[in-house]
């Protein structure tokens, strides 16, 4: 018997019902995932939310990190109250980007949120089947490291996902984790968009010149080994912490920068989706 259910048991029919509604006014729905903390998954996401909605599109980017949700603060959205109608939840916006984030849910952002599967189930099935995120061209989902109850149930919930971005870093201890997300996806039938090799050398802010810190390649290896393609490496910049500790997307305040240009690079197999 295969450990991955083909259904969430914890969604009815209602609520599976009330949920294919909402997402099917939303043409593309992306995950963004990686077996491995720490690897810049938000940071990938936020970006690539913001880059989409520039080129034009409309986007909501979801945030399933229910214990360490990073979105908020890497979009400056502090202290943001809910709005809530009778039959639905407002999204957050950052200008055109819609946001929804249990972060918006904390008084305090110091505040621990300790709670086991079923609360979890029930936070992300609201997410989905609730916030009004209306007709959109590109949902874009932040998933926590691992391949647990988060991960395994936004597969689930989302009928027919156009599929996942996995992100790893250079160094094998990530990588050998990271691994495990690529077969989470051939179990679950998710298709791989491709694998991004993140924080692959370091850019140095005075010469330009890379050095690598860590032993670079794995992420292009493991694109091979499963068959997936290789989006490419981002390295290492100190502008991308300062954007992401200030609350403003990389990609628009360092828009003029070479590694802002090669993110944005990055979206050709996410915009190809809508051609």
């Amino acid at each position: 018997m295969s450990s991955y259910p083909s259904k969430n048991p914890a969604a009815t029919d209602d609520d599976q019902e009330k949920i294919n509604a909402r997402m099917g006014r939303i043409k593309h729905k992306v995950f963004v995932l990686s077996g491995k903390g720490g690897v810049g998954k938000s940071t990938i996401a936020v970006n690539m939310a913001v880059s989409l909605a520039e080129a034009g599109k409309k986007v909501g980017l979801l945030d399933i990190d229910i214990h360490g949700p990073s979105v908020p603060t890497m979009l400056g959205l502090y202290q943001m109250p809910l709005i809530q109608n009778e039959n639905s939840i407002e999204p957050v916006y950052a200008g055109d980007l819609k946001v929804m984030s249990i972060g918006f849910v904390l008084q305090n952002e110091d505040d621990a949120l300790i709670w086991r599967g079923p609360m979890k189930m029930g936070v992300i099935k609201q997410f989905l089947g609730d916030v009004e995120w209306g007709e959109l061209d590109y949902l874009i989902v932040d998933c926590p490291p691992g391949t647990g109850d988060e991960p395994l149930s936004i597969c689930q919930l989302i009928e027919n996902p156009d599929g996942a971005v996995i992100v790893t870093t250079p160094q094998r201890v990530a990588a050998v984790d990271v691994r495990k997300s690529l077969t989470f996806c051939k179990k679950l039938e998710v298709p791989v968009l491709g694998i991004l090799e993140n924080m692959s050398g370091f850019s140095c802010p005075q010469c330009g010149e890379t050095t690598e810190i860590f032993r670079t390649g794995s992420g292009r290896k493991m694109a091979a080994d499963f068959d997936v393609p290789f989006l490419g490496a981002l390295p290492i910049d100190p502008t991308i912490v300062a954007a992401c500790d200030g609350g403003v997307p990389f990609v628009q305040q360092y828009e003029n920068t070479e590694t802002a240009q090669l993110m944005k690079t990055l979206l050709t197999p996410i915009l190809a989706l809508s051609e």
